[in-house]
């Protein structure tokens, strides 16, 4: 079994906030598509407002907060991994590159030798 907690949303202040922004999305993509007759302006403008109006209610509730904190520990974290120079960079892929052709050579001549065996040898059907 696993040891985690799973995050919920904990009080009614925070699930109504919730639940507005998930209504507040839901009509902006209902007046996107209600304002069919009107310029494609408008229609973006009732979209994004949408979109705007329940990113803005998530972020002030506390799962937007987590949501947040956790972008900044991501970044934190990103900023601490040493990433390899140009140099090695170029000689890590030249391997790679080696080893994939190496493997290509070998599965190719595998697979011609087996060929070779099951329908020369053992079948005996010649091409």
């Amino acid at each position: 079994m696993s040891s985690q907690s799973v995050e919920t949303v904990s009080t009614s202040n925070d699930k109504v906030k919730v639940i507005l922004a998930v209504v507040a999305v839901v009509a902006g993509i209902v007046g996107f598509y209600l304002l069919a007759g009107q310029s494609g302006w408008i229609r973006a403008a009732a979209l994004v407002a949408g979109l705007i109006v329940g990113g803005g209610l998530i972020a002030i509730s506390d799962l937007g907060a987590g949501i947040i904190e956790f972008g900044k520990e991501s970044v934190r974290e990103t900023k601490k991994v040493v990433w390899p120079s140009r140099k090695e960079a170029g000689q890590i892929t030249a391997v790679v590159f080696g080893f994939v052709l190496i493997m290509a050579i070998f599965l190719w001549g595998t697979d011609k030798i087996l060929e070779f065996l099951l329908y020369d040898v053992i079948l005996g059907w010649k091409k």
